[in-house]
């Protein structure tokens, strides 16, 4: 009739009178819960809010809002709130964060030896280092102590490994012992 082929007309979509609704309910479920995706939150939607939906609409909501659900973090260490936020606590000032870890290299003679290093998350200056072949929990607390003694204690100790944390609880008991007056010491 008209000359134009049908690919060439196009429908626009008229949307429903509950989209807004539904996409504000689909967004409020999202942050309340964060390690959730879009089939799960179709299902609560169905179960709890009363709402007649399939998983196809609320994906369609989903993606033109950009909801995604974050990576999942690896089981060590977990960081995330329940909206699935990443917060860790950030050094606000010299000697408010330190963490320590171990490296580990060999020699040319492939001995391995060990390293200690203490860093001040704020000013990124790397308190002590000490090297050895083998390290324990007890010169952790060596080196802590020593560093507490000369700069004062952090306000909060980061740290990954379970020789830390082995050293740490020792090293909570070593302060109470010594009686180090000043502000509370955090171990994360």
């Amino acid at each position: 009739m008209l000359g134009q082929h049908r690919s060439t007309q196009r429908r626009v979509p008229q949307g429903r009178d509950d989209e807004e609704r539904l996409t504000a309910d689909i967004i409020e479920l999202a942050h309340q819960y964060g390690r959730y995706g879009y089939r799960k939150i179709a299902e609560l939607l169905r179960s709890t809010a009363g709402w007649v939906i399939n998983d196809k609409r609320v994906e369609r909501i989903w993606r033109r809002e950009g909801l995604k659900v974050p990576a999942k973090q690896p089981k060590r260490g977990r960081l995330w709130l329940s909206e699935g936020s990443c917060i860790r606590l950030r050094a606000e000032r010299p000697n408010h964060v330190w963490s320590y870890d171990f490296v580990e290299d060999r020699t040319h003679d492939g001995r391995k030896y060990r390293m200690l290093n203490v860093i001040d998350e704020f000013t990124h200056e790397c308190l002590a280092i000490r090297v050895n072949r083998k390290l324990k929990a007890a010169d952790v607390i060596d080196v802590l102590s020593d560093l507490f003694i000369l700069r004062g204690v952090p306000g909060h100790i980061r740290s990954d490994n379970v020789l830390c944390w082995e050293a740490a609880g020792a090293l909570g008991q070593q302060i109470s012992a010594r009686r180090f007056a000043g502000s509370a010491l955090w171990i994360e």
